[in-house]
């Protein structure tokens, strides 16, 4: 026993964070900074030693340039290895490799609390992110947490401050993790939400392509403003015919995520949206997103099941639209600016 034991040292939380692109990264320097000891999964091995090559000074130069993570922080490409002994599991894989891989730790996961960053929904099924999680897995609905919020990653791991939702049908399993990632610049406020969380983390990605067409296309502020209105109103009525708490879209994860994902520079798919307002083709504007712009793959996926339960949602009508090449750029943005006048709001 070492002398640390000996004095009652406080024991280090294990987390596992599986996926190392940027957001994976990020929050592995939020777990660590909060305090825990984190393996970061990375389905490339050169990628996992490429970030565990000085443990003193881990980085990740693929998806976080120049960001020093904590040394609490460990890579490796053994999923085994990363899921020993943890307390909490974070889900960090592109949501549309998400089942496959989910599919292929089956029985592997451990019993605890599985945090779920993805944002969008399964082109395949029509699925939102944490209803994969919950197909895919076999982790009970009480121990799965949608994690969403205005949560740029190349801020978060500048240590800028941030806030974020954590949703689970379990309040007690949120407070858990929210225990697990509270630093003094990244503070997470509880939700039983989570579909609804689920569904403003889908849209607000589509929200942002629609301004980012605008913008691309030379209009300003006013038109900006617009879409990024309309597009809470369609957000909205979807979530509240999916079961919904009207409350969780003019919250963190609602309107604070569409501002931060339709206003800011480092937003791949406002820079996909602009891209496409240009005259870029799909393929041309995902290039440009510099990342996976996940509103492209699930804008036609927002729209069907959007048709499924009724709701009209016509800014993802036209973004559909253009990224499938049935409109041009500047038809495209002008359709985006006009709707026929009604009675019930935006």
């Amino acid at each position: 026993m070492t002398a640390a034991a000996h004095q009652g040292a406080p024991v280090r939380p294990r987390v596992a964070v599986l996926g190392a692109g940027a957001w994976g990264s990020a929050m592995a320097l939020v777990l660590a900074d909060a305090g825990a000891d984190v393996r970061l999964w990375a389905r490339r091995p050169e990628l996992a030693a490429r970030i565990g090559r000085d443990p003193l000074r881990p980085q990740n130069p693929d998806y976080l340039p120049g960001v020093v993570l904590p040394p609490t922080v460990s890579a490796t490409a053994d999923v085994g290895v990363a899921l020993d002994g943890v307390e909490l599991v974070v889900l960090a894989v592109p949501l549309q490799r998400l089942r496959e891989q989910l599919t292929g730790w089956a029985g592997r996961i451990p019993a605890v609390p599985v945090v779920s960053l993805a944002k969008g929904v399964e082109t395949a099924t029509g699925r939102f992110a944490t209803e994969v999680v919950l197909e895919a897995s076999g982790v009970p609905e009480d121990r799965v947490v949608a994690l969403s919020g205005p949560n740029l990653a190349a801020e978060i791991a500048a240590r800028d401050p941030a806030a974020t939702v954590l949703a689970c049908v379990d309040e007690d399993v949120a407070h858990r993790v929210a225990d697990l990632c509270t630093t003094p610049v990244f503070r997470p406020y509880l939700s039983t939400d989570r579909i609804g969380v689920d569904i403003a983390g889908a849209c607000k990605n589509v929200v942002a392509l629609a301004v980012g067409i605008t913008e691309g296309a030379g209009h300003g502020a006013n038109a900006r403003a617009a879409i990024l209105t309309r597009g809470l109103a369609e957000t909205t009525r979807l979530g509240l015919a999916l079961g919904a708490n009207e409350s969780t879209f003019a919250g963190l994860a609602g309107v604070g995520d569409l501002v931060a994902t339709c206003a800011s520079p480092l937003s791949r798919n406002h820079r996909a949206g602009i891209a496409l307002g240009r005259g870029a083709s799909t393929a041309e504007a995902l290039l440009a997103a510099r990342g996976t712009a996940e509103g492209v793959a699930s804008a036609p996926a927002v729209l069907a099941r959007a048709r499924a339960a009724g709701v009209r949602m016509p800014i993802t009508v036209e973004v559909v639209a253009l990224v499938e090449g049935r409109t041009t750029a500047a038809e495209g943005a002008e359709r985006l600016l006009s709707r026929t006048r009604t009675l019930d709001g935006p």
